[in-house]
């Protein structure tokens, strides 16, 4: 990585929540000191004292570099910007948003930076909140919608203008666009987006003054901008906030026709992915788990904009391990690869799918029943996902198949239990530890903070999407089976689309029967 810019300015409210201000930046200092005593200068706030870089090679910035570097720039506005494809979906959940919410005004942050060490940060991903409502994905946005009366709303944003040539912010401050690349201006986010824009710079000053100055009450969905929070501490309420995060989270639960089509792009790149990892598993066995881990991630940055969870690259006796990512283990034939991953697109819709793949390419007789009783309770659970069903009827069915295969193969005590009893005492867990499946969406485990009456509890309706995902997991140290059990863990999972009819697999472009993924894994080698 290239050095730093001499200095990196605190103007941006990213880094820990701290608030935005527009800065000044000073060239070398050829005069004499000014009293720190407001009234020498006629009370006016003295500009920013540019400081070099403790360790940085540049210490002093010459008033004739400073001059050179604030002319000679082309004029880059772009013009005529066609509204993002998802600009009318986003208009429709803000109408539904407002609905819910007549006379009170509502904020939802994308988020800010968080630092990863030192002066870098990690990739900045939006609150899936902001982006369902808005279609924007920068960081240190805010969505604010202002009461109009007793009814509807009228929203606007807050969002980083382009960096300011004048001051210097733009090659000075290591945030500038010089360093970190172009951003659009407002007016072209307003092209873009549909939605007015404003400086976020003066947010948290200008929506406190709001809030204090009026009786309108006032909600933010917490969690991802400290300093917002702060601000407007004083006019919130928590368990407002927290309903309000609860209602955002169902208005994802059911998909339209264009978060469809981005979810059909994320498991198609997935499959891509997965097939990927098949071509190079000899390099995987030659290496470690990295291999597969790095070698998918390389198919969701060329499709999309990242992986959309911690891959679990997960061979051998890690394949029990529900959520292993690590990724560090060998990669040895004749055992099972438990692979795990999903690309995100560049809209942050993601895919979740498991395949669990014979690394030599044939299962042997053990592994192949372990798999083949997984399948079944998928292929149990798949038929339960309609419109009408209980979200839960998918997860019962699966659970049954694994609860008998269990009683038939003596793991659990016939003479003791019968199948009704198991699932009621839920003894299968044991070895089946975990949900069989979830909503998907923005998040991988989507819509997780709605409300348990419209989610869990509620009957499926077409353009709901989850996963159906069961598994057995049998874990190295476990007495409770017999030796050639343990360390096996299998695991497949599929993204399921409710229809009108029934359902729609997402993902079968990956074979699911033993006997195919045989076939797929020799037609790659």
């Amino acid at each position: 990585m290239d050095g730093r810019p001499p200095t990196r300015v605190a103007i941006r409210r990213g880094r820990g929540g701290t608030t935005r201000k527009e800065a000044t930046y000073v060239t070398e200092d050829r005069t004499p000191a000014v009293a720190e005593n407001p009234e020498a200068t006629g009370g006016e706030e003295q500009p920013k004292q540019f400081k070099g870089r403790k360790n940085g090679l540049y210490s002093e910035i010459s008033d004739e570099l400073a001059a050179s570097m604030k002319s000679g720039w082309a004029d880059t506005e772009l013009h005529g910007l066609a509204p993002v494809a998802q600009a009318p979906y986003a208009a429709e959940r803000r109408a539904r948003l407002s609905a819910a919410y007549p006379g009170e005004r509502l904020v939802v942050p994308a988020g800010n930076l968080r630092v990863r060490a030192n002066d870098t940060d990690y990739d900045f991903r939006a609150a899936s909140e902001y982006v369902h409502l808005t279609g924007d994905r920068t960081e240190d946005a805010v969505l604010v919608a202002e009461p109009t009366g007793d009814s509807g709303h009228t929203f606007g944003l807050y969002l980083l203008p382009r960096s300011d040539r004048e001051n210097g912010e733009f090659w000075l401050d290591g945030y500038g666009e010089l360093w970190v690349g172009r951003r659009h201006s407002l007016t072209e986010q307003e092209q873009l987006l549909g939605l007015p824009a404003r400086d976020v710079r003066k947010a948290a000053d200008e929506l406190a003054e709001r809030a204090k100055g009026d009786a309108v009450p006032t909600r933010i969905v917490r969690g991802y901008d400290a300093g917002l929070e702060a601000a407007l501490a004083e006019v919130l309420d928590a368990d407002k906030d927290a309903e309000f995060k609860e209602f955002l989270s169902g208005l994802r639960l059911v998909k339209d026709e264009w978060e469809i089509g981005e979810l059909r792009a994320a498991c198609a790149a997935t499959v891509n992915g997965f097939t990927d990892v098949v071509r190079e598993l000899g390099q995987a066995v030659a290496t470690s788990e990295r291999w597969i881990e790095g070698t998918f991630w390389r198919r969701a940055r060329v499709e999309g904009n990242d992986v959309g969870y911690g891959s679990i690259c997960a061979a051998g006796p890690h394949a029990t391990t529900l959520h292993w990512v690590r990724n560090d283990g060998e990669v040895r034939p004749g055992e099972l690869l438990l692979l795990d991953a999903g690309v995100e697109t560049h809209t942050l819709y993601t895919a979740d799918v498991t395949r669990t793949l014979p690394i030599d390419g044939r299962f042997n007789d053990l592994q192949r029943k372990i798999y083949d009783a997984v399948y079944d309770a998928q292929e149990a659970g798949i038929a339960a996902v309609k419109p009408g069903a209980r979200f839960r009827d998918f997860h019962d069915a699966s659970q049954r198949v694994l609860a008998e295969r269990l009683l038939a193969w003596g793991l659990l005590d016939g003479s003791a239990y019968d199948v009704e009893k198991v699932l009621e005492l839920g003894l299968q867990r044991r070895w089946t530890l975990h949900g069989t499946g979830h909503m998907l969406g923005l998040d991988v485990h989507d819509c997780a903070h709605s409300r348990t009456e419209e989610h869990v509890d509620a009957l499926l309706v077409p353009g709901m999407v989850l996963t159906v995902e069961p598994g057995l997991y049998f874990q190295q140290d476990d007495l409770t089976v017999p030796e050639e059990y343990r360390g096996i863990g299998v695991r497949i999972e599929d993204d399921i689309l409710v229809t009108a009819d029934g359902n729609e697999n997402l993902s079968a472009g990956l074979p699911r029967r033993s006997g195919d993924v045989e076939a797929w894994m020799a037609s790659l080698a």
